[in-house]
């Protein structure tokens, strides 16, 4: 099965693909990132989110997207430009795939580190740990967004409980 892990941003969307075997074994197929560009109007902005996001279920095809939920911290203006991308993932998500799961932040991190309140450097290292790179990857959004797909490779049993509906 390929997942797409997308961590949500709006000036940079970090992805991760994960292909998960039959055994249940995660293999990193490629993750990167989407940027748009500061000079640009909020609508051009999204349209360049949509068009790469579109970009890569064309490429990768994935059964199964998962994103992680919107976490508002202490700039509310940056959080609504957030939201306005999330929106434009989660259209452009259920319209290719369909099939969507979200995941906060804690429980993205319980299931790469078994604690929920695990840093960001912890992260990364889990998420190469399981991924069995041989450095955690770059940049943040894109290690973000292997981690997401690899809660969701570990978690999808319970799926149910976390689509999006």
């Amino acid at each position: 099965m390929i997942i797409l892990g997308i961590d949500p941003g709006f000036g940079t969307m970090g992805y991760g693909v994960v292909e998960k075997d039959a055994r249940g074994n995660c293999t990193a197929v490629d993750y990167g990132v989407v940027c748009t560009p500061k000079d640009e109007t909020l609508a051009v902005r999204l349209c360049i989110l949509e068009e790469g996001l579109n970009a890569l279920f064309e490429r990768f095809q994935p059964q199964e997207t998962a994103l992680e939920e919107l976490f508002f911290t202490k700039n509310v203006t940056t959080g609504i430009a957030v939201a306005e991308a999330r929106g434009v993932i989660l259209l452009t998500a259920n319209k290719r795939c369909g099939r969507l799961f979200e995941y906060t932040p804690n429980q993205i991190k319980q299931a790469l580190t078994g604690y929920g309140g695990a840093d960001k450097g912890q992260m990364q290292r889990m998420v190469a740990a399981h991924l069995h790179l041989p450095k955690p990857p770059r940049p943040d959004d894109a290690a973000d967004a292997l981690a997401v797909a690899l809660c969701h490779a570990r978690t999808n049993r319970f799926g149910i409980l976390f689509g999006v509906k």
